[in-house]
């Protein structure tokens, strides 16, 4: 990459870490600047408004997400095994996140009722991240892995509250086992959609 390149992202990144820990409207070009001592005017120059900014970081998150959770769970079989992996990388992700934050979950909670680009670009986000797990749900059942009657929305439905469940007990309250649990809860799901005598 070229010098400028290595700047933007060395910007983003900051942007990103900053947003994960004060949210999406904590993020402002003054304290961006700030951080990386550099004038405001220098990293006007690389996203050219704030919500330019705020738009390039939930990007730069959903990539992260992806390299993180999705690629690497593509390797596994189609089925049982690709949905386990996806879910155990989700886990590990929500780890790390405890100490920073999730842009999803508080980009949701920021943006939920405030229509604009930084909304629809979370909320499309969300719904490819969706859309995927649906697909490898979807896998499971041509696999017969999973039962025919099963319905992917419902089960994707169910992960994600799973999900949600472990941020808020993992990072909000602090409840010890919290992991095991969201994984505890995982396999009771999978178990409930599972085909007689599978042991995928």
């Amino acid at each position: 990459m070229s010098k400028g390149e290595q700047t933007h992202v060395a910007i983003l990144d900051a942007a990103l870490a900053m947003a994960s820990r004060e949210g999406l409207e904590g993020l402002t070009i003054g304290l961006l600047a700030d951080k990386m001592s550099m004038s405001k005017s220098g990293v006007f120059a690389h996203f050219g408004s704030r919500e330019e900014l705020q738009i390039a970081v939930v990007k730069r998150y959903h990539d992260q997400f992806e390299q993180e959770i999705f690629f690497p769970s593509m390797k596994q079989p189609r089925g049982l095994p690709r949905l386990r992996a996806l879910f155990s990388a989700w886990v590990r992700r929500v780890t790390i996140e405890i100490a920073s934050g999730c842009i999803y979950i508080s980009g949701a909670v920021e943006y939920d009722d405030r229509p604009g680009a930084i909304r629809e670009e979370l909320a499309a986000m969300v719904r490819t991240w969706q859309g995927s797990l649906r697909r490898c749900v979807q896998q499971a059942i041509d696999e017969g892995h999973l039962r025919a009657d099963t319905d992917p929305d419902q089960m994707v439905f169910e992960m994600y509250g799973l999900v949600l469940a472990l941020h808020h007990d993992a990072r909000f309250i602090q409840r010890p086992g919290s992991v095991q649990h969201a994984q505890t809860g995982f396999e009771r799901l999978i178990e409930s959609y599972q085909t007689t005598n599978n042991s995928n």
